[in-house]
């Protein structure tokens, strides 16, 4: 009963060793909730001058203790005075929690994303955006349960352990660029393509011994969006990224179908929305969310079908998403431009 580790543990001591860093990026059910993690050039492209996305994630309950993570972005766009050019300041806030030693990431990333206008007659914008800041992961070395704290099959904390910690967290800067293009087709349906490179500066993580040096590897990640009209009344949104990270591929993508439940003159409609998604291999996430004056709110559910479907019971996790967007009464708002970064 020596070797008395839970599987849990022993992942957390390969992430923070390195090893499995690869694969450690934040993904979210509703990723296009938080568009600065998926390409800090998709900032600035949506309807109006400011907008704040807020997503509360919850899930592995049903095998272990819960991995939960916040994430909050916020964005502003500034018209250009003399063309249709768009610049965007913004900045991506994260904070999550796993598991028994409570392992923390907090991340402040600042972006600033330029869009330059491609056409007097449509919104047609070629972006290029800039994000980089600090990252701080900790945790409680005083949670650990090691083998050698099992005798005759019993654990207590205050038998010795030869494991020694030099670290319990580290620091470093990450840095991400990214480009994007935008633009709309038929009356009102707008689309979007990108690209995204994030951890370019190869940021380095020093292992819990001390002993061990690993980078963050580089993460190439593509992006579709398409908002299609059906009818005055109904519209189909769909989303994809697609990212590969040291060897590791991803593909997430679905689609959403709303319908305004009540419209207005002079403001946003009432719109109920149903899809769902699919993060290949493994869950499979069905979605509904309304938009409503300038408020978004989502809420998501992962069907785990990955090879944890046996021990999760198909059981992943919760996922709530709340957004505001819209114009501000200022001189320079974009409500006053004809041509704009816009979905």
């Amino acid at each position: 009963m020596k070797k008395r580790y839970s599987p849990f543990i022993c992942c957390i001591f390969f992430l923070l060793s390195g090893q499995f860093v690869f694969g450690q990026d934040l993904t979210f059910s509703q990723f296009y909730e938080q568009p600065l993690l998926r390409n800090p050039a998709l900032a600035g492209v949506f309807t109006g001058d400011l907008r704040v996305s807020t997503v509360y994630r919850d899930q592995w309950a049903s095998v272990t203790v819960p991995f939960r993570t916040e994430a909050m972005s916020v964005e502003y766009k500034m018209p250009m005075q003399g063309n249709n050019d768009v610049l965007t300041l913004g900045s991506q806030m994260t904070l999550d929690q796993a598991g028994d030693i409570q392992l923390k990431r907090t991340q402040f990333l600042p972006v600033v994303n330029y869009s330059k206008s491609l056409s007097d007659d449509k919104d047609t914008y070629l972006s290029i955006a800039f994000m980089g800041g600090p990252v701080y992961s900790q945790f409680d070395p005083t949670l650990i349960k090691t083998g050698d704290q099992y005798l005759g099959g019993s654990y207590n904390s205050s038998n010795p352990t030869s494991q020694m910690f030099t670290n319990t967290g580290y620091n470093y800067w990450d840095l991400a660029t990214g480009v994007s293009f935008s633009s709309s087709y038929g009356e009102n349906g707008r689309f979007y393509i990108g690209a995204g490179y994030a951890h370019f500066n190869k940021p380095v993580i020093h292992s819990v011994t001390g002993t061990v040096e690993n980078f963050l590897y580089p993460k190439l990640t593509f992006n579709v969006g398409v908002n299609s009209p059906v009818t005055d009344r109904n519209r189909i949104i769909a989303f994809a990224d697609y990212f590969t990270q040291n060897g590791y591929r991803q593909l997430l993508g679905g689609i959403l179908y709303g319908f305004d439940v009540q419209k207005f003159y002079n403001e946003d409609p009432y719109t109920i929305y149903f899809g769902s998604f699919l993060r290949w291999g493994d869950a499979f996430v069905p979605v509904v969310k309304m938009d409503f004056k300038h408020m978004s709110v989502g809420l998501s559910y992962d069907v785990n079908v990955s090879k944890l479907k046996t021990v999760s019971n198909y059981r992943g996790g919760f996922e709530l998403t709340a957004s505001y967007h819209g114009f501000l009464k200022i001189r320079n708002s974009t409500l006053d431009k004809l041509r704009c970064t816009r979905f």
